[in-house]
């Protein structure tokens, strides 16, 4: 049996970049956090935040130090999630919305990493979760 149960993510500074995520996520660090790890429990699954010494930022898309991962965000308003993010820290580093509404917008993490506010056609949001349209 394997199971997923954290995705950790390298940082200078694990109490800020968490409570970034946790504002962006409006979930609460856990209790217990400190400045070697911190988490946010999302369902089963823990966004982590580990503190390494001498850390350096991704370049995206440059591949001198390439991103090595980076998380995406389904919104149903993209225009006032972004006000919400920029406000918590973020910078917008490519605006992909077409004309239509749909696209992605990446912006980096206080601390340089990528990650996309999505606004993806025929999602459907619902009190259970989203409704992702069937693909052919």
């Amino acid at each position: 049996m394997l199971r997923l149960t954290d995705f950790i993510i390298d940082c200078p500074d694990t109490m800020k970049l968490a409570a970034f995520y946790s504002g962006v996520m409006g979930l609460p660090v856990k209790e217990g956090s400190n400045e070697n790890w911190a988490g946010i429990q999302f369902g089963e699954i823990e966004l982590a935040f580990i503190q390494v010494e001498d850390y350096r930022a991704p370049q995206w898309p440059d591949s001198e130090h390439p991103k090595q991962f980076h998380l995406d965000f389904e919104v149903d308003d993209i225009e006032a999630e972004q006000r919400r993010v920029l406000a918590l820290g973020a910078t917008l580093q490519r605006d992909c919305i077409g004309p239509d509404g749909y696209g992605f917008r990446v912006y980096a993490d206080p601390i340089g990493h990528p990650f996309c506010l999505c606004r993806n056609k025929g999602v459907i949001w619902t009190d259970q979760g989203l409704i992702w349209p069937k693909r052919d």
